[in-house]
């Protein structure tokens, strides 16, 4: 059980701007009265009054006879922020810095954040088990690889502005960043013209919104290239580096695909590329190729996502919302 030594009034003092925080409250906006503070806490009316003290002598809040009290301004959301961004242990179970996508994505949000004169830390979480004393002390948290066996009771307490990316979450606290294929994967099977095509989809076992609305999109684009395209799919693990290409090759032993795409770790490569055709190209998901394929450059990502990250922190009553950003798809070149 976790005991804190703190003087009564400061940990009073760290309860009340969770919860201001939390409720998303600016300056001029009404806080609570003391006598309301005492019934909803377990500190004495001595202790609450002491507090409101301290805050109005320090100018964070303003007491006014007759009107009650009002936030003059929210040390929580000063200029400088503290972001923190957070990865699932139970999915990159090998470690982040063991994924290229996870590896690119971290560098570029971290150079960013610190370009812009703000605090970066790294963390991890469990789908049972969230850091929740560390998440309240920043002012943003960045989570990714949130699946369906994610605890999600975490975003209706935490005090700091949530936001996740390479994900898609609906909830009215949570703004998502995703990567949006639909246009690239139309652009993809413009490529074939008038040929038939023989397309292997790699589609994750790791179930989230975003895996399906990426599988969506591409039978969705399939579809619409017309009976000529001929689509498979089989289902990997893509964290497994060392087994997890044996779905792959079996697929593409039975399906002789004319291109590969998809959810594939890099170290599956080299054994995509001996099984298959020397001309069959590999489009997997990654950041900061040059192509063929799919390009996405973390840094033009980053350039898009901040400034909505730190609006949402400047309007925490804002509700929730989805952000997608274009994935590019650059063709082969004649040779």
């Amino acid at each position: 059980m976790k005991t804190d030594l703190a003087p009564r009034h400061l940990q009073l003092r760290e309860l009340l701007f969770h919860r201001w925080k939390a409720a998303g409250l600016r300056p001029g906006d009404r806080i609570e009265s003391q006598n309301e503070i005492a019934r909803f806490c377990a500190f004495s009316l001595i202790t609450v009054v002491k507090t409101l003290k301290d805050l109005e002598a320090e100018g964070i809040i303003v007491r006014q006879v007759g009107r009650g009290s009002f936030l003059e301004r929210t040390p929580w959301a000063e200029a400088h922020h503290r972001v923190g961004f957070f990865y699932n242990r139970d999915v990159v179970g090998g470690g982040i810095f063991n994924n290229d996508f996870y590896t690119r994505l971290v560098s570029g949000l971290e150079q960013a954040v610190v370009s812009d004169g703000h605090e970066f830390i790294l963390g991890s979480f469990t789908n049972a088990k969230m850091p929740m004393d560390v998440w309240d002390a920043l002012d943003v948290i960045v989570l990714t690889s949130i699946t369906g066996e994610t605890r999600l009771d975490f975003l209706d307490t935490t005090a700091s502005q949530i936001s996740v990316i390479d994900q898609t979450l609906i909830h009215p606290r949570v703004h998502s960043y995703r990567l949006d294929y639909h246009q690239a994967f139309r652009d993809m099977f413009l490529q074939f013209g008038d040929a038939p095509g023989r397309v292997l989809y790699l589609d994750s076992e790791i179930a989230s919104n975003e895996q399906r609305l990426r599988r969506d999109a591409i039978i969705q684009a399939a579809a619409q290239y017309g009976p000529s395209c001929e689509l498979d799919v089989a289902t990997v693990y893509q964290e497994d580096m060392a087994g997890g290409a044996d779905p792959v090759l079996e697929a593409v032993a039975r399906f002789d695909p004319d291109v590969v795409v998809g959810y594939a770790n890099s170290a599956w490569l080299p054994q995509i590329r001996a099984a298959s055709r020397p001309e069959t190209p590999i489009y997997s998901y990654g950041l900061d190729a040059e192509g063929p394929g799919f390009v996405v450059r973390a840094a033009d990502w980053m350039q898009a996502v901040l400034p909505k990250i730190y609006n949402s922190l400047a309007d925490r009553k804002a509700r929730g919302a989805v952000h997608s950003f274009d994935v590019q798809f650059v063709p082969p070149t004649d040779t």
